[in-house]
């Protein structure tokens, strides 16, 4: 038997993290198995589906390395509506289905809560077809359904708290639940990879599968998602679009590392491994079924880590979105024709070390492509203290004097300015820092001012000079 796994994603938002990481894992399962993914968009949601938000999704695979062309499809549950259908009329007529006018009103009338389940009042009344009459399915009233879950184990349902519930609306579309199921059914899955979030919904779908004389596939429940609070990850109120990580600079590589160990780790005392590794060493039956904490802090850590693993060609190269703007990524603050990659080819390794996603690239080194910097001005503020004009009127006339502009000649220089004033380093080259950055940190100045050069880094010294009493 070829193994099909299926990833079934809605095209009604932005790709959520949480789906990123069950598609990851359906596709090194398919793979490790010699089988086949297949993507299905359940866009039977007309209200909400956007076409935007199907190309997002293929986008976000492609990023995640789930590329087009590697998988089968992608199908569109739209297109089986009539196979969604049939299914609705051969559980009608083989009794295992029957029709009922009942609103949600009449429900809450005869039992007398909101709360309480349809009570099967049309179960033998023998209605048939019509405006307004939704299918429901005749749940057995005794027994149980035992649902076989390579995470969760064996969890079990009595068949009398599930209650006939409605497979078709009252205009005859079929819901969810068996779509679903037809789906599967007609694409040939043998094995469900999916969120936990699903497993209620799962007894009802392993009757419909038996009802319609087909063995149930293999089920996965994979934990669910959680931010800091142990809340479910929200689209409200987390950050949970992967686009949105991915616009920010965050690498693929370290995306898809760090979602793998959201409920399972690979061997040994460690977390950051190679791809291959993941996909040899990765297995369902090991995955933690109690609930994944998203850390974004550890996240970024992650990703700094994999920054400062690449090769400095490669850096530079991974940087380009951010430095010129394009795609999703917003221009920079400088001009196309400001830009100089010699000169950033020059401070790359001195960035590559120093930021943990990519677009933290551009306040790095924005004061190198700028005419004049971008003053923060509470910077400028803790900074700028008395005796800082005569500090930088110092060092310009020391910088006049150099004969090698290069970052050791300009540390050493620096270095005796402040000497002359009784002060370290660290305080003599904060004002000279602002003055030409703009900022309070960044790459280390010397390194930076020779990159800039020396006619640069004066106008500069002298403009904030001008500023100070």
């Amino acid at each position: 038997m070829t193994v099909r796994v299926r990833f079934a994603p809605s095209p009604t938002g932005m790709f959520h993290v949480g789906g990123a990481r069950s598609a990851l894992q359906n596709w090194i399962y398919a793979k490790q198995q010699g089988g086949v993914f297949v993507l299905r968009i359940e866009d039977t949601d007309a209200a909400r589906n956007k076409p935007e938000w199907t190309e997002g999704i293929l986008s976000a695979l492609d990023w995640i390395g789930i590329s087009r062309g590697s998988y089968e499809g992608p199908y569109f549950q739209s297109e089986n509506a009539g196979e969604h259908r049939a299914a609705a009329t051969r559980l009608y007529e083989s009794g295992r289905a029957y029709y009922c006018d009942c609103t949600r009103e009449d429900v809450q009338a005869r039992t007398g809560s909101q709360y309480q389940g349809y009570d099967g009042y049309h179960r033998d009344r023998g209605l048939g077809p019509g405006p307004g009459h939704a299918l429901r399915f005749r749940t057995p009233d005794e027994g149980v359904t035992v649902v076989v879950d390579l995470i969760r184990g064996e969890p079990t349902f009595e068949n009398k708290l599930i209650e006939d519930f409605v497979i078709a609306r009252g205009d005859g579309s079929p819901v969810f639940l068996l779509a679903n199921v037809v789906d599967d059914m007609t694409m040939g899955i043998t094995h469900v990879i999916r969120a936990e979030e699903h497993l209620p919904n799962t007894p009802k779908q392993q009757l419909l599968w038996d009802a319609l004389g087909v063995k149930p596939p293999v089920w996965a429940h994979v934990p669910v998602v959680v931010n800091e609070k142990r809340q479910k990850l929200s689209k409200r109120r987390d950050k949970v679009a992967l686009e949105a990580y991915r616009d920010e600079g965050y690498l693929a590589g370290a995306m898809r590392n760090y979602l793998m160990l959201l409920g399972w780790a690979p061997s040994g005392d460690r977390e950051i491994v190679p791809w291959s590794v993941i996909e040899d060493e990765f297995r369902l039956d090991e995955v933690n079924p109690s609930p994944a904490f998203f850390d974004e802090k550890k996240l970024r850590a992650f990703n700094g880590e994999y920054i400062r693993a690449l090769p400095v060609a490669e850096f530079v190269e991974a940087c380009q979105p951010w430095l010129t703007g394009t795609g999703t990524i917003a221009p920079p603050p400088w001009q196309p024709d400001e830009f100089d990659a010699d000169a950033f080819a020059a401070v790359a390794p001195l960035a590559q070390t120093r930021i943990a996603v990519l677009s933290e690239i551009v306040p790095n080194v924005d004061f190198l492509f700028l005419a004049s910097p971008m003053i923060d001005e509470a910077a400028w503020t803790k900074t700028m203290k008395d005796g800082s004009g005569e500090l930088l009127d110092a060092a310009v006339t020391a910088f006049e004097a150099l004969e090698s502009w290069d970052a050791e000649s300009l540390k050493s220089t620096l270095e005796a300015v402040g000497a002359e004033r009784g002060l370290k380093l660290g305080k003599t080259q904060a004002p000279v820092r602002v003055a030409v950055t703009g900022r309070t940190v960044g790459l280390p100045l010397f390194e930076s001012l020779e990159v800039l050069g020396r006619e640069r880094t004066l106008t500069r010294i002298r403009a904030a000079r001008l500023r100070l009493p």
